[in-house]
Formats: structure tokens, sequence, C-alpha cells
């Protein structure tokens, strides 16, 4: 079932509705967390956002993917100086609200139905809330906002299916990352060879994961040709050429299990248990042949209390609480 969400985006609308996604950072300047920011991870492909800027909804837009890591945009230049330079990206498909609507015009029906927490704008005057960024809303909202104006709804449910993609957003972020590599004038090229080989599991990379990993910690699969050296902390968030050639920073899995792993549907605990997002569908597991997973996630009894592999090394168990916070849908 969808949800529905409010951005309040006057500072970088114009970036974001151009480049097809929501930016935030993760937390606060002060370090503080934020609900508006936390609410970048509970948005889910389908849900339907409105777009507030310039006291105005003038955007639909349809969340595409989860949102995943990401630096500050490039885009946004000085604006949030004050910002991490880290945080959530969220892609997102817009569409124009023709015409646009003031929620201030119709505030005595709206106000009513704002949510008396974390509203993204005030229920008596309609003015935009202060720090209020990504808010969840109802769809008595939604529906009385978009009653009387026009989207463009086969282009909102159609759109972005081929570029905005995890695999898409995520390629061009690690292009950025790679050209930076090579314009790099203290790294030796030698080493610039070997990083860029790790981006895709190869070169020295793979050889030093081998050195520890010897099978698929997801299926036990041994055989060298059908496993992936799998960056545990990903490659375009490594800080230095040591993370990215690291061996204790990834893991041997097969296809499917690092496409689990690198979009986050699955992680591991420093003892070796497997953890499996709720936001991947357990039909698709069972698809994919990881009947263990779907009984685990459904606690059936028949099945193990978690799926156990092996434990992880101390610097494993490093970049895996990375995987966990930054990585894994939870």
């Amino acid at each position: 079932m969808s949800q529905f969400w409010w951005v309040n985006h006057n500072q970088t609308a114009r970036q974001e509705i151009d480049g097809q996604y929501l930016w935030s950072p993760k937390t606060e300047s002060n370090g503080a967390r934020s609900e508006f920011y936390n609410n970048m991870r509970r948005a889910a492909p389908g849900d339907l956002i409105l777009s507030y800027f310039d006291q105005a909804v003038r955007y639909v837009g349809r969340v595409t993917e989860f949102a995943f890591t990401a630096p500050k945009p490039t885009e946004f230049k000085n604006t949030g100086t004050y910002w991490n330079q880290e945080g959530w990206l969220l892609p997102v498909y817009w569409t124009p609200l023709e015409p646009t609507v003031s929620p201030k015009a119709m505030i005595g029906e709206l106000g009513p139905l704002l949510p008396a927490r974390y509203s993204p704008i005030h229920p008596n005057s309609g003015s935009g809330n202060q720090k209020a960024y990504l808010a969840g809303v109802s769809p008595d909202v939604f529906h009385i906002i978009v009653a009387n104006a026009a989207f463009d709804r086969e282009a909102l449910e159609r759109g972005g299916a081929n570029s905005l993609t995890f695999e898409i957003v995520n390629e061009t972020l690690e292009d950025l990352v790679e050209r930076r590599i090579r314009e790099d004038l203290h790294l030796e090229d030698t080493v610039k060879k070997s990083v860029i080989l790790a981006r895709r599991g190869q070169g020295q990379f793979r050889a030093n994961v081998e050195a520890t990993e010897r099978s698929c910690r997801l299926t036990g699969v041994t055989n060298s040709s059908l496993l992936i050296a799998s960056h545990i902390k990903p490659w375009r968030l490594c800080v230095s050429a040591q993370e990215r050639l690291d061996g204790m920073n990834g893991l041997l899995l097969t296809p499917d299990a690092d496409h689990l792993f690198d979009r986050g549907f699955i992680s591991f605990e420093n003892g070796g248990e497997v953890l499996i997002s709720p936001r991947v569908d357990k039909a698709d597991l069972r698809r994919l042949g990881f009947e263990q997973l779907v009984m685990q996630s459904f606690g059936f009894s028949e099945a193990p209390a978690v799926w156990r592999t092996a434990v992880f090394t101390p610097p494993q168990q490093g970049y895996l609480a990375h995987h966990r916070a930054d990585v894994f849908v939870a």
C-alpha cells in the first residue's frame, strides 16, 4: 500500500526536480536525529510525494527506489553549507501539477487533516514549518491538494523506470568517484589501476578478499567462477585507496546474494547471523531460491532461529557496522 509524503524543499527544489531525486543530510548539523530525514529511509517505491516550494505545491512525484547513502549533490553548490557532506538520496520521478496549489488558500479544509507532529505546514497559517523536509501525510491531504489540479498520471506511473533504478544511479555516482581517482595527483598509477579494478571486484581487491573468504556466506558456494568479490562498505563510499583494496572490506557472494547485499536487503551481525530487510518481497526471495530466508523472516517453527554463518573478524565487523547503519534497509 502506497504511503503519501510532502516535501518542503525551497532551497533545493530546482536541482532536485531537474535531477529526479530528493537528498537530505542524515542528521541535523549538531548530530541530532531528524524525523524528516529519517523519513527518507521510510519512503518506498510507488509512494507519492507532493513538492512544496515558493508557497505552493508545484509537482507530484513517485518514489522509484529506496533511499541510499550518497554525497551531497555538487549542483547544490553553496546551498546548505552547514549540512553534512554525506546523506540520503531518494530517486523520485517528478511531473508538474497544473495549476499549482496554494495550501494557504485551503488551510481551513486542510489544517484539521495535517499530522499533529512533524507537519510540513502550520495548520492555521498554511506556511511551511521551519526545518520540515520530508513529512508523512494522509491520503486525504494528498487528494485534497490534487483535487482541482491535474498531473500526467500515466507519465508518473511509468516515468523513470529505466533511468532511476539503484543500478543506474549507483553507476553514475561511481563514475564520478572514478573520475576523481583518475585525476588524483597524489596516487601512483599502479594504485589507481588497482583501485579502479576494485570497483568491479577484480584485481588486487579480489585476491585480498580470497585470502580470508573461501565461499559465499549465504549459499556456501565455493566455486570461485560463480562468486563475486563484493565490498562491505560500498566502493563509492570508501574514503581511501586502502579501504577500497582492504580484503577485510569484502565478501565472496553469488550474484543473487551480492545484489541482495549491495542493495541492503540483507546484512550480517558480527556473529554471522543473517539480517533480512522487511522491505524485500518474500515471494522474490523464494523465487531466488532463498527459502530459508523466507522461513526465518516469517518465524516458521521448522526453520532455524536464524541463518548463521561463521563469525566475522574484528576488522570485518567494523565494515559491517557501516553496512548495517548506512546500507541495510531496516
